[in-house]
């Protein structure tokens, strides 16, 4: 069996998440956590998708880690970042994190915007 090693170009993938927490670049991030192209930035959360709209020339896909299970997205957030030019996909935040990480590896233009899950699963 050949076993190939993933790159990420550069870019930062989500080593893995738990309660409360996401484990990204050999640290732990408490809290909601957003990475853009240019890497983790300090976001508070949804509905704020202002990080994501100044970027929005660098996104082709956000998804949107909602928490342990999946949920809508506010209509008006989601029509802000679609009227950007950025396709929204809604997940739950572990099923958002591996999506990241594949998406990432192919070189896409994705950004990841997650919120903290409440059980261990990652």
């Amino acid at each position: 069996m050949q076993v190939n090693e993933t790159g990420f170009g550069g870019r930062t993938p989500v080593d893995g998440y738990g309660p409360g927490v996401f484990r990204v670049a050999g640290g732990l991030r408490e809290g909601p956590l957003a990475l853009l192209p240019d890497g983790p930035v300090d976001w508070p959360g949804l509905p704020e998708v202002k990080a994501f709209l100044d970027r929005a020339e660098q996104i082709d896909v956000l998804l949107v880690g909602m928490g342990d299970e999946i949920a809508p997205l506010a209509p008006v957030t989601r029509s802000a970042l679609e009227e950007a030019g950025i396709g929204v996909e809604v997940m739950g935040t572990g099923p958002a994190c591996r999506t990241y990480n594949v998406l990432l590896s192919e070189g896409r233009r994705v950004a990841l915007a997650a919120m903290p899950v409440t059980r261990t699963g990652g």
